[in-house]
């Protein structure tokens, strides 16, 4: 199983960056897709997930900004970010775990939940 994220840079607040995330050996259409992010210092957070029917939900500090789509015939995973803010800056991951995961109403955003993670890719907010 591999995860390739892509699309970080450098933007300045109220900028925008789209985050891909690139899936080979599993398929996102069977499982529960997470965006994390970590900040230095910070623990990782759950930003966003995405269950098989594409239903989503988002934490709260990017709820309206943040937008997480699929495209199943790609197997690509998306974030769109808007309205960046220097908070949001940190690494972002993506990750792969059970359908069930995205069932809870809380805990979904638990790093020890998923299986699979990318390697990352850098957002800075200045």
């Amino acid at each position: 199983v591999q995860l390739v994220e892509s699309g970080g840079g450098s933007v300045q607040t109220g900028g925008s960056l789209k985050l891909s995330c690139a899936a080979s050996g599993v398929t996102y259409s069977s499982g529960c897709i997470g965006w994390f992010r970590q900040a230095p210092g910070k623990e990782r957070e759950g930003v966003a997930i995405i269950d098989s029917s594409g239903s989503t939900r988002y934490a709260d500090s990017v709820k309206g900004r943040f937008t997480s789509s699929k495209d199943s015939a790609k197997n690509t995973l998306y974030l769109q970010m808007n309205s960046l803010k220097p908070e949001d800056t940190a690494m972002y991951y993506c990750a792969a775990g059970p359908r069930w995961v995205c069932s809870l109403v809380a805990g979904w955003g638990s790093a020890m939940l998923y299986q699979y993670w990318g390697q990352g890719t850098q957002v800075t907010v200045s």
